[in-house]
């Protein structure tokens, strides 16, 4: 086992793709490629994937390593804990934030390498909630157009789930069964019963049958910690392993600090730190993807006389309307033998709150699920929430396999308020760190209100006692540089393009105008795929 990252340098590493290990294509930093790619998560990669496929080539850049599952990945929390992103980053705000494993990764295929696998469509409302609903701002992309990109990524992750499922419009059978529920799945589904919701087993990207070489899932429950049989479908080992059969090159532990532009105002490639000196890759196109925080924070410090405000930014919205989502849980205790550490954390959910409008006194949606914490993170979990300590923290410990929870992904709305700015402290770079503030608004406080009482009443009646609310917690990182249809208004167009700089393109959660209340990973990869396509016709057309 690999304790340590190592850059893949000094000879092209060997890679895994469909048919064997084969060496992966250099490009020299002198020759000029069609996009340089910052970030390999749920956008980048899966953008590199389809770009690469294209014909385009390709280098992409990730500040983490390259791990490769099954020889690097251990089945413990804290060994682990190199897949997070716990850069020095500022926090502040009414409520400030807590970054890292919850929100963020720093390995090659982002936070997919350890997310919870949910696999949710947003509600087609969304695509225009500030027309439809009265809240947020409008997509400028129509949900039949997404559904379509939907189909193609659920097809690519090989996701699991139910045969029909209970809310929004029709839509073809998922790939693979529905894996079968564990307790805590099954004490969801009968709290939803008693309360006369809808429930359904979770759409989750971990194999339910074999793929090809890859091995079912086995239920070991070290999902959210990067899964070390190559079950889980990760940007990792799904985009990832097609992007470089097509010829991209993925460059790991390679920092990257600064968009270079001309005299013109197009950006001519990338500066970046990789085995402890300073590179620079010529591109034709840059493709920002680094998620909420560290697109904005390369944004803004490649700022020049020219874009004195950073890149993009005319609209002076890089960085602002930052959004997480609520991630408030219910827990208590039942008679049953539960181990809710066994399997995926999430096989049973219910959207119904996403769909219901009625009987709100706030805007927007939430889903709840059924959860699976580790030891270690249940451990935090009653520390942190109960203030439980010592031997006190230890009697709970004890009782940990009695313990159920449920746990929301629940709609924060834009606010300008809440952004990513430079702080005037530097990393070891010597690149100026993000500064985070978030506080949440008075929507938020009533969708609260409303779902930690209506998940205790689901916990009540499946005959879970004990009952306590974890209040402070949030997940994933949305916003901070919208697409729209007006640059005065947003930073990027339909097709992820900026306004301001045409050969720049951003693609990842932060072009989100509002989150939903699902998790974003699929549509992110859904965005990818479809500015994949946007940009391939451009190319046809000789407007690249």
């Amino acid at each position: 086992m690999h304790d340590e990252p190592r850059a893949n340098s000094g000879r092209a590493p060997d890679v895994f793709v469909p048919g064997g290990w084969v060496p992966m294509r250099e490009h020299r930093e002198g020759e000029a490629v069609d996009f340089a790619i910052v970030g390999t998560g749920a956008g980048g990669g899966t953008l590199a994937c389809r770009l690469a496929e294209a014909g385009f080539s390709i280098v992409a850049f990730d500040a983490g390593a390259y791990w490769r599952p099954l020889e690097d990945f251990a089945s413990d929390e804290r060994h682990q804990s190199k897949l997070y992103w716990n850069d020095d980053r500022i926090v502040e705000g009414a409520n400030p934030l807590k970054l890292g494993a919850n929100n963020s990764g720093k390995a090659v295929g982002g936070s997919t390498v350890h997310y919870a696998m949910v696999a949710l469509r947003f509600r087609p409302e969304w695509f225009k909630s500030r027309s439809i609903l009265g809240y947020g701002a409008d997509w400028p992309i129509d949900w039949r157009e997404m559904w379509t990109y939907y189909d193609e990524v659920e097809q690519a992750l090989a996701i699991s789930g139910p045969v029909t499922y209970p809310w929004g419009p029709k839509r073809p059978r998922y790939p693979r069964r529905a894996h079968p529920l564990n307790a805590p799945a099954t004490l969801l589904a009968r709290g939803a019963e008693a309360l006369g919701i809808a429930w359904s087993e979770a759409p989750i990207a971990t194999l339910s049958s074999p793929r090809g070489k890859a091995h079912p899932c086995v239920y070991r429950g070290m999902c959210t910690i990067g899964c070390s049989t190559n079950a889980k479908q990760s940007v990792l080992n799904t985009w990832l392993p097609r992007a470089l059969s097509a010829g991209a090159e993925i460059r790991d532990l390679a920092m990257v600090g600064r968009i270079e532009t001309d005299d013109h105002g197009l950006v001519t490639g990338v500066h970046y730190h990789r085995e402890g000196m300073w590179h620079f890759q010529k591109a034709r196109n840059v493709v920002v993807a680094g998620y909420a925080i560290e697109t904005p924070r390369l944004l803004l410090n490649s700022s020049t006389p020219r874009f004195p405000e950073g890149l993009a930014n005319s609209s002076g919205l890089v960085g602002r309307n930052l959004m997480v989502q609520l991630n408030q849980a219910v827990w208590g205790q039942v008679e049953q033998e539960v181990r809710f550490y066994k399997a995926p954390p999430s096989l049973a959910l219910t959207e119904h709150w996403n769909y219901e409008d009625r009987d709100k006194d706030y805007h927007g949606g939430w889903c709840y699920m059924s959860q699976g914490p580790l030891p270690v993170g249940w451990a935090q979990t009653l520390a942190g929430g109960r203030r439980l300590w010592g031997q006190a923290l230890v009697d709970e410990m004890n009782r940990a396999n009695h313990s159920v929870g449920l746990k929301m992904v629940g709609e924060v709305l834009p606010s300008p308020d809440n952004h990513v700015t430079l702080a005037d402290e530097v990393d070891n770079y010597g690149l100026r760190i993000p500064r985070i503030g978030f506080s949440y608004g008075d929507n938020e406080r009533a969708m609260l209100a409303h779902a930690l009482p209506f998940m205790e009443k689901a916990l009540q009646a499946a005959d879970a006692r004990e009952i306590w609310w974890e209040e402070e917690d949030t997940c994933h990182l949305n916003g901070t540089a919208r697409m729209g249809d007006d640059p005065a208004t947003s930073v990027v167009n339909a097709d992820c393009r900026s306004w301001d700089i045409p050969n720049l393109w951003i693609c990842d959660g932060s072009v989100f105008p509002t989150v939903g209340g699902v998790n974003p990973s699929l549509t992110i990869q859904a965005i990818a795929c479809r500015t994949a396509d946007r940009i391939s016709a451009l190319g046809r057309r000789g407007e690249l």
